[in-house]
């Protein structure tokens, strides 16, 4: 299991969680902090798959859309009076962050596949 999934994991955890205003959200911005901290490494460029360039930058954009988003969420957790709505938002970017994830693991199968002769 990778750091971006078991940032996941932690953060879906954190947000189906008993809400206890303060606690909850301390523990929610918490988790998100660590999603940050994966996504902000980002992930290793593959040079010489020229053929994967094109997914390689369009993972790019997508994590820094996802980087923006925890960033804009961050104090909303901390100070949004209706934490439902926040909970919804989140929800909705741990969704988005199980498909990057996804892409990231294509993208690493494809890169894989092709050296070691494809599936032809």
């Amino acid at each position: 299991m990778t750091g971006l999934e078991h940032a996941i994991i932690g953060l879906r955890q954190a947000l189906d969680a008993p809400r206890r205003h303060r606690v909850w959200r301390w523990l929610v911005r918490h988790r998100m902090a660590g999603v940050r901290d994966v996504l902000a490494l980002g992930e290793r460029s593959r040079s010489g798959d020229a053929w994967l360039a094109g997914r390689e930058m369009s993972l790019h954009r997508e994590r820094v859309v996802l980087l923006r988003r925890l960033s804009e969420l961050g104090p909303r957790v901390l100070e949004e009076p209706d934490v439902e709505t926040v909970r919804s938002d989140l929800h909705r970017l741990v969704a988005d962050l199980e498909h990057y994830r996804q892409h990231l693991n294509d993208l690493v199968y494809d890169s894989v596949s092709l050296e070691l002769g494809g599936s032809e």
